[in-house]
């Protein structure tokens, strides 16, 4: 995990035009091209889902009153550095763009046997 959050800070956080030429270079197919990216921002989306997660859980307390709501601030300072990170979406885009995605189609090996 630690290793999307540091590739993911040199992707800009707002959505970029993209060439879309560019994108259909490795497949020859520009849906194709989308459907690998959807799959690897699922991809990262749960990771940063799961490590989110158990990072909150550390600081979590144990609290049955539900009168009494506590914030916790180290809770609250995760939850923004999350949040300030760019969307599952663009770091995927970024990453099949610079070719560190790998990705097989099992269909075209079957065709070309």
């Amino acid at each position: 995990m630690a290793n999307i959050i540091t590739s993911s800070q040199n992707i800009p956080d707002t959505t970029v035009p993209r060439d879309l030429p560019k994108l259909e270079v490795d497949t020859h197919n520009l849906y194709e091209s989308l459907a690998i990216i959807a799959k690897r921002a699922n991809q990262i989306s749960v990771q940063m889902k799961e490590e989110l997660h158990s990072k909150l859980a550390e600081f979590a307390t144990d609290n049955d009153n539900l009168e009494e709501v506590f914030e916790n601030r180290e809770q609250i300072e995760i939850a923004s550095f999350y949040e300030k990170l760019p969307k599952a979406t663009l770091i995927a885009t970024q990453e099949f763009m610079d070719g560190k995605v790998y990705y097989r189609n099992p269909a075209k090996e079957n065709a070309e046997k």
